[in-house]
């Protein structure tokens, strides 16, 4: 996804944020926005987005936090763009949240609200799978206008991922290990030598 962004949060409330649309360019814009935050993002956690997403996106978000994190000596955790979108438009019950995967797949997660619990694991299906097998009373993520477009029965809401929103994720969905989640295999194969 284009989203690239961060925030200071302290007891709950956000102190300083960043936010950035941009197609490329994470690894460029990314440490700059951090050194942006007040006392350049000293902060006593940090949290990072685990995707799925973009393979480079995700890459350089872990990378950073993980350095930062040694660095520093504090914990890192993750969460996943998906529980991210769900938090953001408010932890809602029965919400599909479905961001472009590439390949002609969609990574889909299902959410309910109150407090914000994932109903349905994040994954990786194929688009015309997503439109037959999915239902939910609210749908979300920047895949959500191709999915209402070819008759998937809810409003389609397209938002970004926004690092405030994490404010809203409970420690279930924000306490994952700093690794990256692709949700799906590799696209690239080994050799088989003979």
């Amino acid at each position: 996804m284009s989203a690239c962004s961060v925030a200071l949060i302290e007891d709950g409330c956000i102190i300083a944020s960043d936010h950035a649309d941009i197609a490329r360019g994470h690894a460029e814009r990314l440490v700059p926005m951090i050194a942006g935050l007040p006392q350049g993002g000293r902060c006593g956690a940090i949290l990072v987005d685990i995707g799925p997403g973009s393979f480079t996106g995700i890459r350089v978000g872990i990378a950073a936090a993980r350095a930062l994190g040694f660095a520093w000596g504090i914990a890192v955790h993750g969460y996943t763009s998906l529980a991210l979108l769900a938090a953001a438009d408010g932890g809602r019950a029965d919400t599909l949240v479905a961001i472009e995967g590439g390949h002609g797949e969609l990574f889909v997660g299902q959410y309910a609200g109150d407090p914000l619990a994932e109903t349905m694991a994040p994954r990786s299906i194929p688009f015309d799978a997503a439109v037959a097998q999915l239902a939910a009373l609210r749908l979300i993520g920047n895949a959500a206008r191709r999915l209402a477009a070819a008759g998937f029965p809810a409003e389609p809401v397209d938002i970004l991922p926004d690092a405030r929103a994490a404010i809203h994720l409970p420690p279930a969905l924000c306490m994952l290990s700093p690794v990256p989640f692709y949700g799906r295999g590799a696209d690239a194969k080994p050799m088989v030598v003979a």
